[in-house]
């Protein structure tokens, strides 16, 4: 006998196990399905999480090298390679098993396994124990995304790696090529250069992290040029071949040196949705050219009863935004009034600087024709960034001409992550540079220079002398 329940959720990352937890909350019984022994997803399991952790250890070292600086001298740091892997993955073990205890305690039925669907309201899952069959009233899929691969740059070799088997930290090569200066590549290359690689990396375009603002990237590129060995712009990568104990790289571009030898090379050229989705065929689900399932502003696909949200469901393929779309999935199944409309989804690139950004670009709003205001204050004369040794940072206010409204706010600096929460709520709320302006900021913090970004607007800005033009 199939067992019956009212929801089922396909996938147990941050928009997976979210959508579960909050129809728990709403009374619905729920079976939330995923290869993993806990729910986590790929953010807990191979990303977000793990990545963090690594990161963090890099900024440590960092520091510790910096600290000569200021007169405080340290040993140069020792890498316990093993040690440092066991710390990470200490981290997620810690979180994927506390995800676990809180399903168990919202009484979610967690059952691990590779689901297939029969039907737009039944599906079978095959795990350790057996296979089982469900039958449900409504199915959120959340599967999630999948590292991009090149054919041409398929290599059948443990020193070709994604990002995935890069954040395993197999070893710290001597030398690294990181294809895709996208933030995956700009991250993982940041740790590993720090802990002790001679990192080089090769972007396609233009600029490091395509689609970012300028003056954002001007500031983490001026860290990186002298993290990194070597950044080859307007280059692409033609042809790998494993050669001894290296792979041989030949490149097409912007780069004098046309072929080179690395120890290790890291693919992170970005990420394609797992929309193939065994026996989604019995369904009405449509996924388009992108890879993409596509939905409507509740996250219903074509079959009434079915949802996707998350990496499947469309750019930007961040955690936080398939966390909400969660939520409105469940309470569209609810019957409550609910549609995905965010004016402001934050971003952010945790190297080090970060980069933080919500809301429109300066490109995307002369894109958009809108008529606009820049103001910027730069991070020199914010006493905070000084006190800690990290001036080399900026944040900048995108506002609408006639009104000041925020439309967009960016940050580079020390902790932007952080900080990018009080844009979002800002453009969310309609806010305009005015009302930034009156809000008063604790001193001496990094918040005060959105607090002061304001009051370059209005030409005001106690520490920088910008007199409003006339």
């Amino acid at each position: 006998m199939a067992e019956t329940t009212q929801l089922v959720v396909l996938g147990a990352g941050p928009g997976g196990y979210a959508a579960a937890f909050y129809a728990a909350d709403l009374g619905m019984q729920v079976a939330l399905i995923d290869e993993e022994k806990n729910p986590g997803g790929v953010c807990l399991y191979r990303g977000c999480i793990p990545s963090k952790a690594l990161l963090h250890v890099a900024k440590v070292v960092d520091e510790a090298r910096h600290a000569g600086n200021w007169g405080v001298t340290f040993a140069e740091p020792s890498i316990d390679v093993g040690k440092l892997r066991a710390y990470k993955q200490g981290v997620v073990d810690k979180l994927t098993s506390g995800v676990g205890t809180v399903a168990r305690l919202r009484k979610v039925k967690f059952i691990q396994g590779r689901a297939t669907l029969t039907s737009p309201k039944s599906l079978t899952v095959a795990g350790a124990s057996g296979e089982t069959e469900l039958q449900f009233e409504h199915l959120i899929l959340a599967t999630g995304s999948h590292p991009t691969k090149i054919p041409s740059l398929s290599l059948d070799s443990p020193r070709m790696m994604d990002s995935t088997s890069g954040l395993e930290l197999p070893d710290v090569p001597k030398s690294l090529l990181v294809i895709g200066g996208g933030y995956i590549g700009l991250e993982l290359g940041s740790v590993y250069a720090t802990l002790g690689s001679k990192v080089s990396v090769v972007e396609m375009t233009p600029g490091l992290l395509p689609g970012a603002d300028r003056d954002l990237v001007q500031v983490l590129e001026k860290k990186l040029k002298k993290l990194f060995a070597n950044i080859m712009l307007n280059t692409k990568v033609v042809k790998v071949a494993e050669e001894g104990q290296g792979i041989r790289v030949t490149f097409e571009g912007d780069v004098a040196e046309k072929e080179q030898i690395f120890d290790r090379v890291l693919v992170a050229i970005g990420r394609r949705p797992n929309s193939k989705i065994p026996g989604l065929e019995t369904t009405r689900v449509k996924v388009g050219q992108n890879g993409f399932i596509e939905t409507d502003p509740q996250r219903r696909t074509a079959e009434p009863n079915i949802f996707a949200i998350g990496d499947v469901a469309g750019e930007p393929m961040l955690a936080h935004k398939a966390s909400h779309e969660a939520r409105v999935a469940v309470e569209a199944i609810a019957g409550h009034k609910a549609v995905f409309e965010p004016q402001a989804i934050p971003a952010v690139v945790f190297t080090d600087p970060e980069i933080a950004w919500c809301g429109l670009t300066e490109a995307q709003a002369q894109s958009d024709g809108i008529e606009f205001e820049v103001a910027k204050f730069p991070w020199g004369a914010l006493s905070r960034a000084i006190t800690v040794d990290r001036p080399e940072g900026l944040t900048k206010l995108i506002l609408e001409k006639s009104t000041g409204r925020v439309l967009g706010v960016g940050i580079a600096g020390s902790g932007a992550g952080e900080l990018i929460a009080e844009g979002a709520l800002a453009i969310e709320m309609g806010a305009s540079a005015e009302d930034m302006k009156l809000v008063i900021h604790p001193h001496p913090t990094l918040s005060e220079s959105l607090m002061e970004s304001a009051e370059v607007f209005f030409g005001q800005s106690t520490h920088v002398y910008k007199p409003k033009r006339k």
